[in-house]
């Protein structure tokens, strides 16, 4: 068809060319590398019947040109592949180059060639580049084939396949290795006085994407594809919305590359591969190019057919892939069913090897994107940052992970570090520590899963609709917040945030769910609060943890698929057959409870600031402790109130007062976020003598520390001399003192001293 469209021809260019595999490479499979050269100067010395001209260019203040000590003029070109210049047959300067005016058309003697070359012009040249002046090899530069095209310069092919001077070369090079045959030139000029110098040149060297051999610029006869026609739809996909990267950086790579597209080297010179569908008539030479092979030549009928020996690019068979897979080119079930897809997720290198070719081929057989949406995730690197190679050693074997962590734990891994276009570093010598994060949220989910089971058991459940006159503020707390997470992970996973979606769903399930929900709810659940209560717990339990498996399935679907067989179902509702087909949590505003989710802050505000009074002041997690709170508000009295076990079971508070800490004796305070005022006596909890001596001897030793810093800081000798960050050390070391010293200070006074 692309044949048929003229879209496919074959034709005689410079391609890349690959010693090493003995086959044409796509711009795209020969990517330049920055590499430290040598940019040589070489003098071409003029036939003395060119002089004239060298004379009026020299007037007109052609700096490259000059003479050698035997009296000859010459001109002056660079090149960091002296071995080319062998095939050179022509040098170019720029038609509006007053400088060079004078000489276009003159000769040039080649060195060590024996040959003749003219000067001619061809507006390609920079004249602001270098001298002006550059040597022109057809059959080695894709540029200088355009010029000798235009201007009508010989092609001297003088490299062999193999990138071994052939027999164009002069005899004395001849089979050299192109590399060998560079420093002999060299050696060469230099001891005919014609190598003017060199100097170190950082460029761009093309290397093969398969064997890092450096490629060749090479003519050859090969087939094309004509791209211009085909990047049309797939620009306008981009430039309209229609086709969306992620991140959107890439948009603008991807339109770059479109927009400055040159036509694709498809056929290669291997021994895999698809067969090119052509055949050529040893009759009567006609080429065919056939859907079918064909048993006699349309043009004359003669038999002798010889099929092209080259195959396609594999990037030409892959371009087709989003339909062909579908049964295409026949006009399918699964083609309608499943043409167009939606995303695509891929990594940036094959960008343009696949990515843009597949819009390509989507538009021109199918007539639309084969997607929408390209997320081009980041590459897995190792702690130094190098890419995981062989060559290197640093790969990671995710089956070797797998065996030891699990498939979940590597899953989380990854995911919890993908972030947009970031790269993932994994140490490949600790593993250990690589995937710690993954096997403990893995461990973690199991076991609060193993708990929520135990708790709930085997009975079915009420559904969560019938539940709204009987939920508690835990209840009401949790399914606001399932909401809030659904939502946010929902729309992470859309802008393919993986690494932020992978947050809000651990910090729901660790935080919200497995350590303030489930301890929120134990009483309820072992039925000290009554039947009722605890089918309600069960009930939101379960509702919970369902959703959370859902949220979390996409992430680590082992584990959850084995841990949601198992949770009790809702009664009257049927059970989806697999929890990978089970439909997506959404959020539900009706659910999103502000007032709940303020008092429940409130009250981890509190418990929290509890457990840390009692580590500051040694009071041990057993122990009983009673509270004053004074000012708390209304909402947050009424929670507290109404159910005085959530302080019992999560801080060990038997008492709690709302009136004055006044003559309540000695005690710690705190003040929450909500203004209420915090007051723990401490009489009985701890021995009040021996721990105001052991503050006092806290307080003189941070005193002698800090009085040695701020001693040595009024040394005008360690100021003035010692380096600033020095300096700056010993500042924050005092500073650091006199803080420590203040609080301990207030830990006295609420002691009872002064």
């Amino acid at each position: 068809r692309l044949y048929e469209k003229d879209l496919i021809y074959r034709g005689e260019y410079i391609i890349n060319w690959c010693p090493r595999c003995g086959t044409a490479l796509s711009n795209e499979e020969a990517e330049g590398s920055e590499t430290e050269g040598r940019l040589h100067h070489l003098r071409y010395p003029l036939p003395e019947a060119s002089w004239p001209q060298a004379e009026a260019a020299r007037a007109a203040g052609a700096e490259a040109l000059g003479r050698l000590d035997d009296g000859r003029w010459f001109l002056t070109v660079s090149t960091t592949r002296p071995e080319t210049m062998l095939g050179d047959t022509g040098v170019a300067v720029h038609p509006d180059d007053d400088r060079y005016r004078a000489l276009v058309g003159a000769r040039v003697d080649l060195p060590l060639s024996g040959r003749t070359i003219p000067v001619v012009a061809d507006e390609w040249v920079d004249p602001e580049f270098g001298t002006g002046m550059v040597k022109v090899t057809p059959a080695h530069d894709p540029n200088d084939f355009e010029i000798a095209r235009r201007t009508g310069l010989e092609i001297r092919n003088v490299l062999t396949p193999e990138a071994a001077m052939n027999d164009n070369a002069p005899e004395a090079y001849r089979g050299m290795d192109r590399f060998d045959a560079r420093r002999s030139v060299l050696d060469s000029l230099d001891a005919l006085g014609l190598l003017e110098g060199d100097e170190p040149h950082r460029h761009s060297v093309p290397r093969c994407y398969r064997c890092e051999t450096v490629v060749e610029p090479r003519l050859s006869d090969q087939w094309f594809v004509r791209m211009k026609p085909l990047a049309e739809p797939a620009l306008a996909a981009a430039r309209d919305g229609t086709l969306r990267f992620h991140p959107d950086r890439w948009t603008k790579v991807y339109c770059d590359w479109l927009e400055n597209i040159r036509d694709w080297c498809i056929s290669r010179q291997l021994w895999w591969g698809h067969r090119i569908p052509v055949w050529y008539c040893g009759d009567c030479g006609e080429t065919i190019c056939a859907r079918v092979d064909p048993t006699e030549c349309p043009a004359c009928g003669g038999a002798q057919l010889e099929q092209d020996p080259d195959v396609l690019d594999t990037w030409f068979s892959s371009w087709l892939w989003p339909f062909s897979v579908f049964g295409w080119p026949e006009e399918t079930e699964d083609v309608k069913a499943f043409y167009p897809g939606h995303t695509l997720v891929t990594a940036p290198e094959i960008l343009f090897f696949w990515v843009a070719r597949m819009v390509m081929a989507g538009y021109e057989f199918r007539g639309e994107a084969p997607f929408h949406d390209v997320f081009l995730h980041g590459t897995v690197r190792d702690a130094q940052g190098r890419k995981m190679s062989k060559s290197l050693g640093n790969g990671i074997d995710p089956i070797e992970v797998v065996d030891r962590f699990g498939a979940d734990a590597l899953r989380y891994t990854v995911l919890s570090m993908c972030g947009v276009g970031t790269d993932i570093h994994l140490d490949h010598e600790d593993l250990e520590a690589a995937f710690a994060p993954g096997r403990n949220f893995a461990n973690k989910l199991w076991n609060a899963g193993r708990f929520t089971l135990m708790s709930v058991g085997d009975e079915p459940v009420r559904p969560i609709e019938e539940l709204d006159g009987s939920l508690e503020l835990a209840d009401r707390w949790i399914l606001s917040r399932l909401s809030h997470t659904a939502g946010s992970m929902t729309r992470e996973l859309e802008r393919f945030r993986l690494h932020e979606a992978v947050d809000r769903i651990h910090h729901f399930f660790w935080g919200d769910f497995a350590d303030w929900y489930l301890e929120m709810s134990k009483a309820r659940l072992r039925g000290e609060a009554g039947a009722e209560r605890r089918e309600t717990a069960r009930a939101v339990l379960t509702h919970v943890f369902d959703s959370i498996l859902r949220l979390l399935h996409p992430l680590v679907p082992f584990v959850t698929e084995h841990l949601w067989d198992r949770i009790p179902w809702p009664e009257g509702s049927e059970r989806p057959d697999s929890l990978l087909v089970a439909p997506w949590p959404r959020p539900n505003p009706d659910r999103e409870d502000t007032e709940a989710e303020a008092v429940v802050a409130d009250l981890q505000e509190l418990i929290g600031g509890v457990r840390s009074l009692r580590k500051e002041y040694g009071v041990g997690e057993g122990k009983p402790v009673a509270l004053v709170l004074t000012g708390a508000p209304a909402a947050f009295r009424g929670a507290l109130e109404s159910d005085p076990a959530l302080l019992e079971q999560l801080a060990r508070v038997s008492e709690v007062d709302f009136g004055s800490a006044e003559g309540r004796g000695v005690g710690a305070t705190s003040v929450l976020r909500n203004g209420t005022e915090v007051f723990l006596p401490l009489e009985d909890l701890v021995d009040l003598d021996h721990e105001r001596e052991r503050l006092q001897e806290e307080i003189e030793r941070l005193s002698a520390q800090l009085d040695g810093a701020e001693k040595k800081l009024r040394n005008e000798q360690f100021t003035s001399r010692a380096p600033e960050a020095v300096v700056q050390k010993e500042r924050d070391k005092a500073a650091t003192f006199r803080d420590q010293r203040d609080k301990l200070h207030d830990k006295l006074r609420a002691l009872g001293v002064e």
